[in-house]
């Protein structure tokens, strides 16, 4: 009588169909304040015997609602999931994640580009020897860095600009507002209006000098990276071409995005810890945000590390015919030192015409000597 008694104020019992994919089908019953990892676990002993030894075999199994096709979540009760008697469940295996890729899976395009920035590095120490070597070097190079002053990145939009300034604007905070939305007019002008009372308006971008925001302002790109003069009395040719060098590394070194600066310095990271790790991770904030955070790997000397000159690939890349031709040009330094600083800018330098037949003899001597 006290069994009886114990049934009848028990919780709802139901009855619910189960299948497998395997074709068994079974009845099973099951109170209604069961869960649904308990009702699992019923299910996996009564059609895999002895599967229950391994813990995971549970986990690596759903419970599917057939008419709604829901996936029956394991914490919730059967009630919970308003499950009703007679309904069919199916009782069906994981299906199991593919396994991460071997080191031997990777492709030689990914090899490629994580190799690409020693190539590059090594190639650069290469290109400066033998265009040292040219009689016409300083003039070859005058003309680089007169192609840099005319092909300037960040260079300011002087409409837009214009536009600013007509508006009341200071040209130099004007120039920030630009620089910090894309040039574009409208953006450039919610942002002045906006920090129109901000004590640190006038302060230079991250990463940028007082002198060089001066120089964006009202001074020529040329004048802006000028250094010390090379013609004063007794200099050498060297001297002088040592000096373009310098100024060109300064036009092509690495610019951090102003507003992912700004966004991790809030965050509470120094600004030169930012800058490096805006370098090392080609400018991706969130990349950053996680190298911050993290175990700081690569660090920012790992960067500047060529590949072993003996190594099979670089003398490889050495001989090829075009890659000795495109190292005497000083285009192709060029074009190794900005994809070195800033890598997004590599498929410009692919389609170039004079640059881009060298990458893609580096790309093919490197596919063709890492082929298993």
């Amino acid at each position: 009588m006290f069994v009886q008694e114990e049934k009848i104020f028990a919780g709802k019992v139901l009855r619910v169909h189960v299948c497998t994919m395997e074709g068994a089908e079974w009845l099973e019953e099951v109170p209604e304040d069961t869960t649904v990892e308990k009702l699992k676990e019923r299910c996996l002993k009564h059609c895999v015997p002895g599967s229950l030894e391994d813990p995971k075999t549970v986990t690596h199994h759903k419970l599917i609602h057939a008419t709604s096709e829901k996936v029956l979540t394991d914490t919730k009760t059967v009630l919970e999931e308003n499950i009703q008697d007679r309904d069919v469940l199916l009782l069906i295996k994981k299906r199991a994640p593919p396994p991460l890729p071997k080191m031997a899976d990777v492709s030689a395009e990914e090899k490629f580009q994580t190799e690409l920035r020693k190539i590059l590095v090594s190639l650069i120490e290469v290109a400066q020897k033998l265009l040292a070597l040219n009689p016409d070097a300083v003039e070859l190079f005058k003309k680089a860095n007169a192609m840099l002053d005319e092909d300037e990145e960040d260079r300011v939009d002087e409409v837009a600009l214009r536009q600013l300034t007509e508006m009341g604007f200071p040209e130099s905070r004007a120039v920030k507002a630009l620089r910090l939305n894309h040039m574009s007019v409208t953006q450039a002008m919610e942002w002045l209006i906006e920090h129109a009372d901000d004590p640190s308006v006038d302060a230079p971008l991250p990463g940028q000098t007082p002198a060089e925001a001066t120089a964006e302002a009202g001074a020529s790109p040329a004048e802006a990276a000028a250094g010390p003069s090379s013609e004063e009395g007794g200099e050498e040719a060297k001297d002088e071409l040592t000096e373009i060098f310098k100024k060109i590394r300064r036009k092509r070194e690495f610019r951090p995005d102003p507003r992912a600066v700004i966004a991790l310095m809030e965050m509470g990271f120094d600004e030169k810890e930012v800058v490096d790790a805006l370098r090392v991770n080609n400018n991706q904030q969130n990349a950053a945000c996680e190298w911050l955070l993290g175990d700081r790997k690569p660090s920012p000397e790992d960067l500047d590390k060529g590949i072993d000159t003996n190594s099979p690939l670089f003398q490889a890349i050495l001989e090829n015919p075009v890659v000795q031709l495109g190292l005497t040009n000083p285009k192709t330094l060029l074009a190794f030192e900005d994809m070195l600083e800033n890598p997004l800018n590599s498929t410009q330098w692919m389609n170039d015409p004079e640059t881009g037949p060298v990458m893609l003899q580096i790309s093919r001597i490197f596919q063709t000597l890492n082929r298993t």
